[in-house]
């Protein structure tokens, strides 16, 4: 029998590449062979590929008031599988080809939510979707002052319609528990906050 732990497959071929669509995305096809467990290639696949920008998500967080801030507003791919298509998520944006994930944060902070990071903790950067998207997110915790902060946000000029609002952090969770937030990258940030509130107020308080 064939140790299949024994290493990591490494090697990918691309056989070619070829382009199906070019819009705001991009959908390719790329035909290829990659290693198999087992050793060697395996057999030429095709797959098709969303291609995306990277992208930021930062959920703002006040450590003195324990409250973070969530915005909702209209998307497009629940339309359809769920009842309301208008979703609670964290703040969030694409990267341009000349900035930082941090600045990324910080802008996207002031368009969506009206508010200002003093601070910006890394949680974690992961693929949301890599069976058929390149798209890469990069996770923050961004210290706010949530006092005054709400109301409607968002660049008309970008079709954004964005409602914020405050919520203490225990109600946040429980909505997570409840099912009404079922945004992935706010889901990872609350939880992620849950396991390390403690840490993160001793340090921003």
């Amino acid at each position: 029998m064939t140790d299949s732990n024994s290493s990591t497959p490494r090697e990918v071929q691309i056989v070619k590449r070829e382009n199906c669509f070019k819009g705001f995305y991009q959908l390719d096809r790329l035909h290829l062979r990659h290693e198999q467990f087992a050793g060697g290639l395996g057999k030429e696949i095709s797959r098709e590929l969303f291609v995306r920008h990277d992208a930021v998500c930062a959920l703002p967080y006040d450590p003195i008031r324990d409250e973070v801030v969530l915005i909702e507003q209209f998307r497009i791919g629940p339309v359809g599988k769920v009842e309301n298509p208008w979703l609670i998520e964290v703040v969030a944006g694409l990267i341009d080809k000349q900035e930082v994930p941090e600045e990324v944060a910080r802008r996207e902070a002031e368009e969506e939510a009206g508010l200002v990071f003093t601070d910006l903790w890394p949680v974690t950067a992961y693929f949301p979707s890599p069976g058929g998207s390149n798209e890469f997110v990069y996770l923050y915790v961004g210290r706010c002052d949530s006092r005054g902060v709400g109301g409607l946000h968002g660049l008309e000029e970008e079709g954004e319609d964005i409602r914020v609002k405050v919520w203490p952090f225990a109600e946040a969770l429980q909505a997570l528990r409840d099912g009404k937030i079922i945004n992935g990258s706010a889901i990872i940030a609350l939880q992620w906050l849950a396991l390390n509130r403690d840490e993160i107020r001793g340090k921003w308080t």
